[in-house]
């Protein structure tokens, strides 16, 4: 990140993918868990966000999941919270609820220490699902929970704009 403020970094990107959706015609959904909402925030920051902006949830907890998405404990057995294949599930769900062309997904640890199931803080996984799917591990190797949280939530609208600009 920048000497400026944090946020103003996740704006920016924000304003790039919310110009990218419009011009597309596209709209998201997003599910976040770590990142506490700033991927939502920096996105609904940019004017004009109920255009391209359908939903989002902060599914945090497992209650959150399954009150929020409406992704009961059977959906995801098997599968651990902050790996691969749950971002890509969360990112899926998001999209098909909502009914939006891009489902956007984060989940982790921000810290200041790792989660139960043995990711260090820093840790987050991030996936796109939309006309092309795209899943991605973040570490960070840092412990500050807001430093992480902003990098997270960077890293998702990053990974939202390489798959507009890539299709």
């Amino acid at each position: 990140m920048s000497g400026s403020d944090p946020f103003q970094d996740l704006e920016a990107l924000a304003e790039r993918a919310a110009a990218a959706l419009r011009a597309r015609g596209d709209t998201l959904a997003v599910a976040e868990s770590s990142s506490g909402g700033l991927i939502s925030a920096a996105l609904l920051a940019v004017p004009g966000a109920s255009a391209y902006f359908l939903g989002g949830a902060v599914v945090y907890t497992g209650k959150a999941r399954m009150s929020l998405l409406g992704l009961p404990r059977e959906a995801v057995a098997g599968m651990r919270s902050a790996s691969e294949p749950y971002a890509l599930l969360l990112a899926r769900t998001a999209r098909e609820n909502f009914g939006a062309t891009w489902g956007l997904s984060e989940t982790g640890a921000a810290g200041p220490s790792g989660n139960p199931y043995g990711d260090a803080a820093g840790h987050s996984c991030l996936a796109i699902s939309g006309p092309s799917e795209t899943v991605l591990t973040l570490e960070t190797g840092a412990s500050d929970r807001a430093a992480n949280m902003q990098a997270f939530a960077a890293a998702a609208l990053r990974l939202l704009l390489a798959a507009l600009e890539a299709g």
